[in-house]
């Protein structure tokens, strides 16, 4: 564990230590988990980077016990293995309609011709998002990265256009939520509104305020998984041609790439009385950065930790978290990825990297993403 004077945080890197930091809510909080913008916004941007989503509002990734516990028992119930096995039909169906368009490029762009427009529809198709507005949500995703990306001189114009981007964000989630009101549908933002766990559904506000997360965290970690995944697959030895023969595992391959390089490098969060972790004290007030990705490199994670080797015993990864955070749509996610493996193993068994440079990761901490990865049919 070290302390990092740009980030304002002690990054823990010991797989132990996250999990005793994620398992103890008492003494960590997770409302101020995501990172924050390193220069002073205006003020009216600040406003609406504030209140996009409603006045104080926080999503449940942002929330601390009892409201956490009660906002998260209703959100499990839209993720239950049932609702995961039930939609999978749904995750082969699109991922076959996307293959059928590029069947006949030669050459494509694995990220913005697959894994974007794929990972968004999944996860607009289960929200019950209409598809008109799919390119309109993965801009206002991208728009509140920028946002919590800024670094240093940023054109103040284009600083305002993202803020009305979320506010954007927040009046369409809303204007959702009142139509699953008054018509129901066969979505999630239904269930949740509507069908919760003992009669327990989620108010108006609060299904407003989860939906743009759903979105968010739905296609961009998804897309930016499948990237990795590819992408060290076709590196490694048996490649692509390994998993389209089967000797290569698609649930092990889903879960080494999780653990090689997972989609999101970490989470922050806040000490809330003084504590030790690892054997570093540290007052009330601490801001601690949690890197989930270092966790998959140490040496609970495999043989051979630094190396990409599906199989080789990637399960104690925490690319999804960890304790009452762990990611509640996991199952989904596992699912989503293993659906596109199958697809694209069937319809595609000839894909390589395309000859050129290797891709690199796009600037855009704490998620891990590739800028391109351009891919050949043989």
């Amino acid at each position: 564990m070290f302390f990092a004077p740009l980030l304002g945080a002690w990054c823990v890197t010991r797989r132990d230590d996250m999990i005793a930091v994620l398992r103890d809510d008492r003494n960590f909080s997770a409302r101020d988990h995501n990172p924050r913008p390193a220069v002073a916004l205006p003020e009216d941007v600040s406003r609406m980077l504030r209140t996009w989503r409603g006045a104080d509002a926080l999503a449940v990734g942002s929330l601390d016990p009892p409201e956490h516990t009660r906002i998260r028992e209703v959100l499990n119930v839209g993720f239950t293995p049932a609702r995961v096995r039930a939609f999978e039909p749904a995750m082969q169906a699109i991922a076959t309609d996307l293959v059928e368009r590029i069947a006949d490029a030669e050459e494509f762009d694995f990220i913005t011709e697959f894994a974007v427009p794929y990972s968004l529809e999944v996860i607009g198709r289960r929200l019950g998002i209409p598809n008109e507005y799919l390119e309109r949500c993965r801009t206002w995703s991208e728009q509140r990265i920028e946002l919590m990306m800024v670094r240093g001189h940023t054109d103040l114009d284009r600083l305002r256009e993202f803020a009305h981007g979320l506010m954007e964000f927040g009046a369409f989630a809303r204007s959702l939520v009142q139509e699953r009101l008054t018509s129901p549908q066969d979505d999630l933002i239904s269930e949740l509104l509507h069908e919760g766990k003992g009669g327990r559904t989620l108010t108006a506000d609060e299904a407003s305020v989860m939906i743009p997360t759903l979105i968010f965290a739905g296609h961009m970690t998804c897309a930016e998984a499948l990237g990795t995944i590819f992408f060290q697959q076709f590196r490694a030895p048996g490649g692509w041609a390994g998993v389209v023969d089967g000797s290569t595992g698609v649930r092990e391959l889903v879960e080494e790439g999780l653990r090689f390089d997972s989609p999101l490098a970490g989470m922050y969060r806040t000490a809330v009385n003084d504590v030790v972790v690892g054997d570093v004290h540290l007052p009330a007030g601490s801001r601690l950065l949690l890197l989930y990705g270092a966790a998959g490199r140490g040496g609970h994670s495999s043989a051979c930790p630094a190396a990409f080797s599906p199989g080789s015993g990637s399960a104690s990864h925490l690319a999804f978290g960890h304790g009452i955070h762990f990611c509640l749509g996991a199952g989904f996610a596992r699912a989503e990825l293993e659906s596109a493996i199958r697809v694209l193993a069937t319809r595609m068994p000839g894909l390589t990297l395309a000859p050129g440079p290797l891709p690199r990761h796009r600037p855009v901490f704490p998620l891990r993403a590739l800028t391109e990865l351009r891919v050949r049919q043989g």
